[in-house]
């Protein structure tokens, strides 16, 4: 299937000065181990080397091998002794993992000093070598262009680098550190709380699109002329949470509104898309379990206190803010990723059935002396057949693309009909899926 990321590294969390020192490149250096580094895992690879880390990234389908061969380019630099303190310092992470730390290193939240600027130029710089040595392919190129817009989102919508959080509105401003720019979003006001509502005219201030549900179809549409918004029936609920990117509940109800139940209908819907809840009732409208679904972030009354009474911690309370935004970016990336193997696997399957159904056509075509006109109407009909026969298997392959299980059944599909791995993929879009903004110019 797809190529898997991997990282291999060691920073100022796992090993000493000492052993940093001896580990760290530049210039000639770390073009050679680049190289030596590349070669290893198949052509694909990237070096980071600072004062506080060397890490490095790849994209391989032979995970176990890349990270030995990083064990030894490394080792090859230190001696017994030292090696012996490389064993307890090196993190390796695979996928997921991997991006998400690359997103952390590349928005200063795994640096010594939260918020510090340098580490990001660091990483540029790196993505800029492995570029020119040729080692930059689609899939790490994609993960490490997304990774300076993360930077830049958490620097311009944090404040990490300033030390300072500024909170006009606790539930809107966790929106906005969450997503960035509101303008276009997609609100859900569910209820008629004075506080949902106080939050939900905050949102629509940033030109988000509000929406507003509740039980009574008089006061949905007195709260929607307030805000700024349109009213929907309650019937609508569901459906709405399947559009909806941020969901403001402030209902009276003395029941979870929002159950685990409802949330997976919701999120199949949403092909697991980002949500942002933010429940301000008391008691409860979200049942707390819904918080530790996948692509769900869950906020309660407990968290906007929280908050507010951090606003003095604000260096802490930014990088909770930018920490959030990761987790948003690596979620929207990982569903691009799960789309990587889709679109070769049904090329490859269409291929197949129509070179069964022509081959036989062709032999057939012969034995019974047909003419051009009868071959080709016969080749028609295939065609059609084969249309038909695979119009259910690619309507599922589809419809679960972006789901977890979409490798499995891409994997199952290509043993089945015996297509062997994917040799090209489609190219990565500009940005993926919900995020609304383009990557910026590596330069």
């Amino acid at each position: 299937m797809a190529k898997e990321l991997v990282l291999v590294g060691l920073s100022h969390h796992t090993a000493p000065l000492e052993l940093r020192e001896k580990l760290a490149v530049d210039g000639d250096a770390r073009e050679a181990l680049l190289k030596r580094w590349s070669e290893g895992v198949a052509g694909e690879g990237v070096v980071i080397s600072t004062c506080n880390r060397v890490e490095l990234y790849a994209t391989t389908d032979d995970t176990l091998s890349a990270e030995q061969r990083a064990r030894a380019l490394l080792e090859a630099r230190l001696t017994d002794d030292e090696r012996k303190s490389l064993e307890g310092s090196l993190y390796i992470h695979g996928g997921e993992a991997a991006i998400r730390h690359l997103f952390r290193v590349a928005s200063s939240l795994d640096s010594m000093v939260v918020g510090e600027p340098q580490i990001l130029g660091q990483v540029k710089e790196a993505f800029d070598a492995a570029k020119s040595a040729g080692t930059m392919g689609s899939l790490l190129g994609r993960c490490f262009s997304r990774s300076f817009a993360v930077a830049k989102r958490v620097r311009t919508e944090t404040g990490i680098a300033e030390g300072t959080v500024s909170v006009s509105s606790i539930a809107s401003q966790l929106a906005k550190k969450i997503f960035g720019e509101l303008k276009g979003r997609k609100v859900l006001l569910l209820g008629a709380g004075e506080m949902g509502e106080a939050a939900a005219k905050s949102l629509a201030n940033t030109g988000a699109v509000l929406r507003v549900v509740n039980r009574s179809p008089e006061k949905a549409r007195k709260v929607a002329a307030e805000c700024g918004g349109e009213p929907r029936g309650y019937e609508q609920l569901a459906s709405e949470m399947v559009q909806a990117d941020v969901v403001i509940s402030s209902t009276s109800s003395d029941r979870f509104v929002l159950t685990t139940e409802l949330m997976k209908d919701v999120l199949r819907g949403r092909r697991h898309r980002p949500i942002f809840l933010i429940d301000i009732a008391v008691p409860r409208d979200v049942d707390p379990r819904v918080g530790s679904m996948e692509s769900v972030f869950l906020f309660d009354v407990d968290d906007l206190q929280e908050v507010a009474q951090e606003n003095l911690a604000q260096r802490r309370q930014a990088a909770l803010a930018a920490e959030r935004i990761v987790d948003i970016e690596v979620a929207e990336i990982e569903a691009w990723r799960r789309t990587l193997d889709l679109t070769p696997t049904i090329v490859a399957l269409r291929e197949r059935f129509a070179e069964v159904v022509h081959g036989e056509i062709a032999r057939s075509a012969k034995k019974m002396d047909l003419s051009d006109k009868d071959r080709k109407a016969l080749e028609r009909m295939g065609d059609a057949v084969v249309k038909k026969i695979l119009h259910q298997p690619l309507a599922a392959l589809k419809k679960s693309a972006g789901d977890p299980e979409n490798a499995a059944m891409i994997a199952a599909t290509r043993a089945l009909f015996d297509l062997g791995k994917p040799s090209e993929y489609p190219p990565a879009p500009e940005r993926a899926p919900g995020s609304g903004k383009l990557v910026p110019d590596e330069s």
